[in-house]
This record gives structure tokens, C-alpha cells and sequence, in this order.
């Protein structure tokens, strides 16, 4: 008699590092594979849980886009704690632990057909790099692109490379700021939301926001002023999340679980939960 057993989401897989880059000074990029081999399928705007034996496990959004992944998948870590210190010792060629994908991502289907705003502050570039790539993959399935990327300086700008390409680039209305400049940096200098003056946001436009939650309602104040619905705003809340699989309890909004009905929102389900944003 056959015995047909699912895949346990609470056992991690090993995987395999294939390259490892120092991005900043606190920020590690990593390009991983399956070490076995397999497939691995996900979602813009999914979650991973990243683990080493003998230090814990912490959540991390997934880097990249399953359209340009070529069998491997990007995330990107930060140096904070124990856990994420010692992730930030592999090289190329070791091994971590994951499981995942969780949660839901981008509303992919949403946004297609529709104008649509990336907004993107610090780390929060990572996750929303997903949704970047993947609408730059699949480009004629959008109308007007627009990212809007704010960093606390220079040194702390991520993916350099594709910053160069952004720049340059015809299917990206690209705008980008920094709290504080350098003698090295021309461009613009203060908080994310003086893109504003300069971006042009289509009241019928689909935007996603992640970054620093003080920065939620100031870009939402802004997106309303543009004449956004708020129907059409949705919120990255990843840096809630704890366990991914709605066991410990971190990450509860009200009857809400980031881990499990995120870590992607629609504003209007979150307005009324102050503490979310």
C-alpha cells in the first residue's frame, strides 16, 4: 500500500550558496540553489526562513524574480543579531538551511494591465526587487512603471548594478534619493516622499510600498493627494514576520497574521490597524 506524505513546511532543506557578495557594510547578497537539485517555485513577494544549526532561523523576503531565476533565487541579509551574523559568514559554495516559500505575495494579477508605483525604502528594496524584476521580465503586461527608491546615503544604496540599469532604462521611470549625500553623490538629497514633487503618480496607478514603517503614512499622505484609491495601495509588512507559519504569535495584527495572510496587504484592510503602520 502506497503511502502519499506532503511536504512538511516545518522541516528545512539544505541550500546550496552559488554566490555570496558583500553588498554593504551590514548587507550580504546571496544567489542560492536547491542543494539537491530540485525546482524551487515561488512568487514575488514571498518569505523564506533562513537557518543555520545551532544558531536559529530568521525570516528574509525573497530577492529575485521566479522569470529570471534560471533555477537559483536571491536573498539578501542583513547583519543585526546572532543569527544573522553567522549567515553572513558563508561563502560561495556553502550551505544553508530554508524553508519556504511562504505566505502571499505581490498581487501579481492586480497589477497587470495597470500603471503601476514601486515604493522602496532601505532594505526595502530586497523584497520589492521581486516584483521589480518581474515586471521588467514581463514588461508588456504593465503599463507605466514607476520606482521610487530612497536610502539613508550613498554607501547604503543596494544591487548597484541594477541601479545603472534603472537609470538608464526606457520601461522604468526610475527616481531616487538619499537622506544624506557625499562628495561622490549628485543626485538628490532628503526624505523619500520629495519624489513626489517630481514623479508623476496617475490616480488610477496600483502602488506597492516597503520600507521603514515611519514611512508608510507619509507616502500614503502623498498618494492620496495624487488621488489614489486606497484599494489600490498595498503594504509589504515582512519585517513583522517571526515563525512564517503563524505558530508564535509575533506577527498577529488583530486577527491578522503577516506570515500567513501577508506579508502583502491591501491598505484598506490595514487602515484601521495603527500599530501596522
Amino acid at each position: 500500500m502506497g503511502c502519499h506524505c506532503e511536504e512538511n513546511i516545518f522541516v528545512p532543506k539544505e541550500a546550496k550558496i552559488v554566490k555570496a557578495a558583500q553588498v554593504t557594510e551590514r548587507e550580504k547578497h546571496f544567489t542560492l540553489k536547491m542543494a539537491d537539485g530540485a525546482k524551487f517555485e515561488y512568487a514575488p513577494g514571498q518569505i523564506l526562513e533562513v537557518s543555520l544549526m545551532g544558531y536559529g532561523e530568521i525570516p528574509i523576503g525573497l530577492a529575485s524574480s521566479p522569470t529570471s531565476s534560471n533555477g537559483t533565487f536571491d536573498i539578501v541579509v542583513r547583519t543585526v543579531g546572532r543569527v544573522s551574523t553567522a549567515i553572513n559568514r558563508l561563502e560561495e559554495g556553502g550551505t544553508m538551511l530554508i524553508r519556504g516559500p511562504l505566505g502571499n505575495g505581490f498581487p501579481i494579477d492586480e497589477l497587470k494591465g495597470h500603471n503601476v508605483v514601486v515604493v522602496a525604502g532601505g532594505i526595502g528594496l530586497c523584497p520589492t526587487r521581486s516584483l521589480i524584476k518581474y515586471i521588467m521580465d514581463e514588461r508588456a503586461s504593465f503599463k507605466e512603471f514607476t520606482l521610487l527608491y530612497g536610502a539613508r546615503n550613498p554607501e547604503e544604496q543596494m544591487f548597484q548594478d541594477d541601479l545603472k540599469l534603472w537609470r538608464g532604462s526606457s520601461d522604468v521611470c526610475f527616481h531616487e534619493i538619499v537622506d544624506k549625500g557625499n562628495d561622490k553623490w549628485k543626485g538628490k538629497v532628503g526624505v523619500i516622499t520629495n519624489l513626489f514633487k517630481e514623479a508623476t503618480v496617475k490616480p488610477d496607478s496600483k502602488v506597492v510600498i516597503c520600507g521603514p514603517p515611519i514611512m508608510f503614512r507619509f507616502v500614503i499622505r502623498e498618494l492620496k493627494k495624487a488621488g489614489v484609491k486606497e484599494n489600490n495601495i498595498f503594504l509589504d509588512l515582512e519585517r513583522r514576520m517571526k515563525c512564517g507559519v503563524g505558530k508564535c504569535g509575533h506577527c498577529q495584527i488583530n486577527d491578522k497574521y503577516v506570515c500567513i495572510d501577508g506579508p502583502v496587504f491591501n491598505y484598506t484592510d490595514l487602515k484601521q490597524l495603527e500599530e501596522a503602520l
